[in-house]
């Protein structure tokens, strides 16, 4: 059975689709929106080997073209170099076709594939099919494509919206438990913004997604999708200050991942770690109690993300905060929590109480 969540835009509105075990609806789904004949998969071996035979087959079977296109697994893929040769490959592919991309990946793949689509002549349609937990519920919806410059996380990049995101819970059950805990990191993250019952069933069923539940699991995939489709769709590039509230542990996390050179902490964990920060923040300003810090900090522990940020130079965290998009002239902009289920946007937060969150989960 397939659930559908509507990202509602002014213009290019579209569809999640969520359901377990679906993949064979692909293409009547995709057939509807128009895109062509030709499916130009963007993926890292490890993804093909697991899923690129079984969407090609399908996609084949309903009369399409496939072409699969590889890229390095990890966060190194999304940089200057590995989207022009993507992109070069496109070009010499593309000859009296018509073809649309698709990302079969988690959160980096997305990311490439999705700032490659948005450049290639201006923009081709693309569709994600993500296959991690943390892309089914947050990185594949919302249209933010990007790429990585040594400076800092996601500096290049645009927004492009999918023409679909796919899905299809049933892959989840082949991730480690460490791809599950980065995902749950942002399922903690949503909780804390906006659904105070979100957080508490994470509470009370974490163990269960963990064994892989397929009832915990699709609820909380369609419930993370249900909050980032209505955000998106009441602020679709950020113009609003409303999508700035999806950032909450994003500053710090984004500067400790880029700290690590993204080989320590993947992205959930990093989240995880900037949570833990920003809500130290949040009681240091005197927004949020210290009992609800430590609920939030039992929980991100409960899960099996890290405590401590373990070599990883405060210096370092402090320089690549500064290249974040959220400081602007000077000013410094936080997501502090004043409750479980509710945030707030804070500028120029002073720096000693910055440095002294973030000194305190310092291994």
């Amino acid at each position: 059975m397939i659930s559908k969540v509507v990202v509602k835009l002014k213009n290019n509105s579209y569809t999640i689709a969520i359901g377990h075990g679906i993949l064979g609806e692909f293409p009547h789904l995709i057939r509807a929106l128009g895109l062509g004949k030709d499916a130009l998969i963007i993926s890292h071996p490890a993804i093909e080997r697991l899923y690129g035979g079984k969407l090609s087959a399908v996609l084949k079977k309903a009369g399409y073209t496939v072409k699969i296109l590889n890229v390095p697994e990890g966060e190194k893929s999304k940089s200057a170099a590995c989207a022009l040769r993507l992109l070069k490959q496109i070009s010499a592919y593309d000859v009296c076709k018509k073809i649309f991309i698709i990302a079969l990946g988690g959160g980096v793949i997305g990311d490439l594939a999705g700032f490659v689509a948005a450049i290639y002549k201006r923009g081709v349609p693309y569709i994600h099919v993500p296959t991690t937990l943390l892309a089914q519920i947050d990185s594949s919806i919302g249209g933010k494509t990007a790429i990585d410059l040594e400076t800092g996380k996601n500096l290049v990049g645009a927004f492009y919206q999918p023409s679909l995101v796919f899905a299809d819970t049933g892959v989840l059950k082949t991730l480690d438990k460490r791809q599950i805990r980065n995902g749950l990191a942002e399922a903690i993250k949503y909780g804390i913004i906006g659904d105070a019952k979100l957080f508490d069933y994470i509470e009370a069923n974490h163990k269960k997604f963990l064994k892989g539940d397929t009832g915990v699991l699709n609820f909380i995939v369609q419930r993370c999708a249900r909050i980032k489709a209505k955000i998106v769709s009441e602020d679709e590039k950020e113009t609003k200050g409303l999508r700035t509230v999806l950032n909450f542990g994003h500053t710090v996390g984004h500067a400790v991942e880029a700290a690590s050179r993204y080989d320590q902490y993947h992205h959930g964990e990093s989240v995880g770690l900037g949570m833990r920060v920003a809500a130290r923040i949040s009681v240091n300003m005197g927004f949020l109690t210290r009992p609800q810090e430590l609920r939030i900090n039992r929980l991100i522990s409960s899960v099996g993300l890290p405590e401590k940020i373990v070599g990883v130079r405060l210096a370092k965290i402090l320089d690549l905060m500064r290249h974040d998009k959220k400081f602007t002239a000077g000013h410094n902009r936080f997501v502090l929590a004043r409750k479980i289920g509710q945030v707030k946007i804070v500028r120029d937060v002073p720096a000693k109480i910055i440095t002294q969150a973030i000194q305190a989960y310092l291994a």
